[in-house]
């Protein structure tokens, strides 16, 4: 058994959790005064198990298999979820969903040093997804020390997430643009959410030893980093950003590399926003990412947009709708100091970090935009040879 111990993004990886994609189904969430009676619910289940083929899937394991592979080849230890029946329904007195999955393993689970600290996501579809690495902690790691925190479960009763412009104001950004260039005319679809519950996904948040840098977005709220602050206390130093970006995590954002050197996406930061924490650190300007692979995109025009459009029409919220950023491909993970895990795809990013000295480790991720998770997104560092520093006095 192990201590968990990871204090940032760079150190050598030790263990590490690998996500899983066995039994992902759309998600069906609706309110209980929809008053939907059982046969729908019987039809929309069965329209739902269309959105992910087998043959999907087995490509989605397939490229995770392969990357828990060339992680133990690197003398890492990996961990992987069993898989949960994620079609299964469950409700509070407002609301039923049936879950998620348990591809994207950072998402709701942030590891501090020994501190495991369970997010409180908005999504009522990952309500209990947290639960399904219970008994990684349990049999790897709590009888070592683990200090498990978990936030306060949200209600979620009322709609939490609104436009994020006023209807007339809306602005198309340089951002926006390329989105649309990149993706075949595709666009992003924003909200922010509401201040009345603590509200964020642990991939909201950057770690640098006593520093964490937070980011106010679709999916974490000013509440969720006054909460994060509070049970860190003084041992850690939290900082927030609010005009980073716009959609949802940082890790396709911002990512540290090592102390000093941070990797920055120039189309969504710039000297101007780029939070003062970094100002004597060395930065890697970058945005030139591979455009979305034309099989992503025709999954989700011919497969996901139509079946979430089915669903929606029957009374029901879906994951569906959305794909990740084309910037997702930015989204690595660092073996240690000088080497990284990237997406194959990302012939110019890979340039740019050679360059810097920086090993590059490329692996395939077919369907990284439509699972909506890159490689930071889907596996947990647990353990890396790192102690608690201070990067910045």
């Amino acid at each position: 058994m192990s201590k968990l111990n990871s204090h940032n993004e760079w150190d050598k990886l030790k263990e590490v959790i690998v996500g899983s994609a066995a039994n992902t189904s759309a998600v069906l969430t609706w309110k209980k005064n929809n008053n939907l009676d059982e046969k729908t619910i019987i039809e929309a289940k069965k329209i739902a198990k269309d959105a992910f083929p087998k043959w999907y899937l087995d490509e989605v394991e397939e490229d995770l298999s392969n990357l828990a592979k060339t992680i133990e080849n690197f003398g890492a230890k990996v961990f992987r979820p069993e898989p949960y029946k994620c079609e299964k329904f469950f409700s509070t007195q407002d609301w039923n969903s049936s879950g998620n999955n348990i591809y994207n393993a950072r998402d709701l689970n942030l590891v501090v040093g020994n501190n495991l600290i369970e997010s409180p996501s908005h999504v009522r579809s990952r309500y209990f997804e947290s639960t399904t690495l219970y008994k990684i902690w349990y049999e790897n790691y709590f009888d070592e020390g683990l200090v498990w925190i978990a936030a306060p479960k949200p209600l979620l009763r009322n709609e939490v997430s609104l436009p994020y412009y006023k209807k007339g104001e809306e602005i198309i950004t340089d951002e926006d643009i390329k989105f649309k260039k990149l993706t075949k005319g595709r666009v992003e679809k924003l909200h922010r959410l509401t201040e009345n519950e603590i509200l964020f996904e642990a991939a909201n948040t950057l770690r640098m030893g006593k520093d964490l840098l937070y980011l106010v977005s679709s999916s974490g709220n000013m509440k969720g980093y006054n909460w994060l602050k509070s049970v860190l206390g003084n041992d850690y130093r939290v900082h927030v950003t609010t005009d980073l970006y716009r959609s949802a995590h940082i890790d396709s954002t911002a990512m540290c590399l090592k102390p000093g050197l941070i990797l920055l996406n120039s189309t969504r930061v710039n000297e101007k926003n780029c939070p003062r924490i970094f100002d004597k650190w060395d930065k890697i300007w970058f945005e030139d990412v591979a455009p979305t692979a034309d099989h992503e995109l025709e999954f989700q025009s011919n497969i996901k947009d139509p079946i979430s459009a089915k669903l929606k029409a029957l009374g029901f919220n879906s994951n569906l709708e959305g794909i990740a950023s084309p910037w997702v491909g930015m989204n690595i993970l660092s073996l240690d100091q000088n080497t990284v895990l990237i997406d194959e795809r990302q012939k110019n990013l890979i340039k740019v970090l050679e360059q810097h000295k920086i090993e590059t480790i490329p692996v395939k991720m077919r369907h990284m935009c439509t699972q909506a998770g890159g490689l930071h997104c889907v596996t947990l560092d647990t353990v890396r040879e790192s102690k608690l520093e201070n990067y910045f006095d």
